[in-house]
């Protein structure tokens, strides 16, 4: 039995075992205060903070991105750091580095939007139309947000549909309202 063989029987049979290789992509999952979010970690950065069923983000990532994927708490950590330090009302801008290669090229476009908008304040789905110059594309512009892959830290709960009237959110309406109320949205 190889080295490779070894570590590839370890990894099935011992699922929290960080070997001399790490996985190509860190995996874990997170309790916060509006819900369990399941994290993917890449080189290039978060790819998934996602309130979806872990199976199916795994699968995604896994179909998507790379097959080789596991815990590695030297990648997952910082993030998680970054998010309890947001839900405890000490951080207002993560920095963790951002990886959307689950997202469309237009979802992107509509996310990095989103990304601009600060920490206590909103945008409206018409606004965020109009900066990339589709102003029409308003059902378009709730359907990227609503899937995007790495919610909270893609800050897309920032994006309301119009004044007084919150739109969608992948964690729930509920979880949109609390997170603009953590933060004092205006």
């Amino acid at each position: 039995m190889t080295t490779g063989d070894l570590e590839a029987l370890v990894r099935v049979t011992a699922p929290g075992y960080v070997g001399e290789t790490p996985p190509d992509v860190a995996f874990g999952m997170m309790d916060t205060p509006i819900g369990q979010l399941a994290l993917a970690v890449t080189a290039r950065g978060v790819v998934a903070c996602s309130y979806e069923n872990e199976h199916v983000i795994f699968e995604r990532v896994s179909r998507e991105i790379g097959t080789f994927i596991g815990p590695d708490p030297r990648r997952l950590d910082p993030i998680r750091r970054e998010l309890d330090a947001y839900f405890s009302g000490r951080l207002r801008a993560f920095t963790v580095p951002v990886d959307l290669r689950l997202a469309t090229a237009f979802a992107r476009t509509v996310l990095q939007m989103t990304m601009a908008v600060h920490y206590g304040n909103v945008t409206t789905y018409q606004e965020i139309a109009e900066r990339i110059g589709r102003p029409q594309a308003l059902r378009a512009i709730g359907n990227a947000l609503t899937a995007n892959p790495v919610c909270v830290i893609v800050p897309c709960h920032r994006a309301v549909e119009a004044a007084g009237h919150p739109g969608g959110y992948a964690g729930g309406l509920a979880a949109k309202e609390q997170l603009l109320r953590l933060e004092g949205a205006r």
